[in-house]
C-alpha cells in the first residue's frame, strides 16, 4: 500500500470517527472531506472498491501490530499487554465500530471482512494461550479452543453499537475491561502476581 493511499484511508477513518459516514460512497467522502471526486478516483474506482479498501486497511492495521513487534520468547502476558496498548493507541484504524453500518449496505463484503479478522485474531489468541501455559503463567486446566472463541465473542460484542452505544461507552474503557477480565480468567497464581506487577509498572487502571 503506497503512502498516498494509506494517508487517504486514514483520513476517511478519521472522518468516520468525527462525522458519522452513512454509506462510505465516493461522493459522500468527497463532500465531507472537501476533496475532489477526481482525486479520490485515483485510489478508488467505485464505491465498492472504496469500501473494500477501507475494510482491508482495518484488518491490515491490526495485523501490523504483530509485524511491528518480535514476540519470539516474550512473556505471554506482556504480549497481551502490548497488543492491548497498541489497539488502544490505534483504535481509529482498527476498530470495526466505524464500519459497522456496512454490514447492511455491503453484507457479503462485510461478512468476508469479519471472518478474515476473526480468523486472524482467533489464531493469535490460541498461540498466546498455548505460550502462557508452556511458560507456566496460565492455568493448565483450560480449554484453549473454548477460551479463544469466548474472547472473539466478547470482542464482537464490545464493537456492537446496539450493545454499547459509543456516546455512553468509550472504546478504550470497554476494551480495557474486556482485556482485564480475559487475562484474570486464564492466569494462575504466578501469572496473576506478574500481571499485577506489570499493570502497576505500565500505569494501567487497577480494579
Amino acid at each position: 500500500m503506497n503512502d498516498d493511499l494509506r494517508k487517504t484511508l486514514e483520513g476517511i477513518r478519521e472522518l468516520a470517527y468525527s462525522q458519522k459516514l452513512l454509506n462510505y460512497s465516493i461522493s459522500e467522502v468527497s463532500e465531507k472531506m472537501e476533496v475532489p471526486v477526481e482525486q479520490l478516483k485515483q485510489f478508488f474506482a467505485t464505491d465498492y472498491d472504496l469500501v473494500e479498501k477501507i475494510l482491508s486497511f482495518e484488518r491490515q492495521s491490526f495485523q501490523d501490530i504483530f509485524e511491528t513487534y518480535d514476540f519470539e520468547g516474550v512473556n505471554a502476558i506482556d504480549i497481551l499487554l502490548t497488543v492491548g496498548r497498541e489497539v488502544s493507541d490505534r483504535f481509529k484504524d482498527v476498530t470495526p465500530s466505524l464500519t459497522f453500518s456496512l454490514k447492511t449496505t455491503y453484507p457479503k463484503l462485510y461478512q468476508h471482512h469479519i471472518e478474515e479478522r476473526i480468523n486472524f485474531i482467533f489464531e493469535k489468541i490460541k498461540i498466546n494461550i498455548f505460550k502462557g501455559i508452556s511458560q507456566e503463567i496460565y492455568r493448565n486446566d483450560i480449554s484453549v479452543e473454548l477460551l479463544a472463541r469466548l474472547y472473539i465473542s466478547r470482542l464482537i460484542d464490545i464493537h456492537n453499537p446496539d450493545f454499547f452505544p459509543s456516546d455512553q461507552y468509550s472504546f478504550n474503557t470497554l476494551f480495557d475491561a474486556m482485556f482485564d477480565n480475559f487475562i484474570r480468567g486464564i492466569v494462575n497464581d504466578e501469572g496473576m502476581r506478574y500481571y499485577e506487577k506489570r499493570r502497576k509498572h505500565l500505569h494501567l487502571n487497577t480494579k
